[in-house]
């Protein structure tokens, strides 16, 4: 569950996120808004990328603003980003080993999540392949898989979808929905595919002018004119 209270983020005069409170306890987060609205930059305070200038925020009751970013990644914060981070001499299954360098685990255990993440993601076929050598589905389905690895709290996705087709959409969509099941991991997802938000998101936070313009069930979150108007342009 991640607790956000009265939380400010300023880049000198400009105001990214305005005073923002919002509870996120589903299991599958979505999270929305127009261009500039402060979704980045929400994710970004989250990872420990960009500083609060007040308020606070809890991952599962622990307070987070105080951890440094890798003191974050062994408490069990992950998250993607638009642009993949794969390494392409590394083999998939060595990027996703990788992961394990920064993470509290068991040497004994380290191959079995290993390939649990793999499968998770569909890439046991691929395991073996470099980086260079993968397409742009399975390089940020690599990414899923990175994220899957020692024991994550929270995995935040920004736009995992971006450039994908119907098809590989749907395996990435199946992909993430099952990550607090299988994995015991809340997902916040940052997506413009307001059909994968739909699908696969029980509560959305939708942010406009870096302040809360609607959260709650999807659907109802969706279906608000005040919704409709900033961010679907109806």
């Amino acid at each position: 569950m991640i607790e956000i209270r009265g939380l400010t983020v300023a880049f000198g005069a400009v105001v990214a996120v305005d005073a923002l409170d919002a509870v996120l306890d589903a299991p599958v987060c979505g999270l929305i808004g127009p261009n500039g609205a402060g979704k980045t930059t929400l994710v970004n305070l989250l990872s420990g990328f960009v500083r609060a200038k007040a308020g606070s925020v809890a991952l599962h009751g622990a307070p987070l603003l105080p951890m440094s970013c890798a003191q974050r990644v062994r408490f069990g914060l992950r998250r993607s980003f638009q642009t993949e981070q794969v390494v392409d001499d590394l083999s998939a299954w060595d990027n996703v080993h990788a992961m394990l360098d920064h993470v509290p685990h068991s040497r004994a255990e380290a191959a079995t999540q290993v390939h649990a993440a793999l499968a998770h993601a569909g890439l046991l076929g691929v395991a073996a392949v470099p980086g260079a050598a993968l397409d742009l589905f399975r390089r940020r389905m690599v990414e899923v898989a990175k994220a899957l690895v020692g024991r994550p709290k929270l995995v935040l996705f920004d736009e995992p979808g971006a450039g994908l087709d119907e098809n590989e959409s749907r395996v990435l969509r199946e992909a993430i929905v099952s990550i607090p099941e299988r994995f015991g991991a809340q997902v916040l997802l940052i997506d413009h595919d307001v059909d994968l938000i739909a699908a696969i998101c029980t509560q959305t936070l939708v942010l406009d002018f870096g302040r809360r313009l609607a959260l709650g069930p999807t659907r109802a979150v969706l279906d608000d004119p005040d919704v409709r108007r900033a961010y679907l342009g109806t």
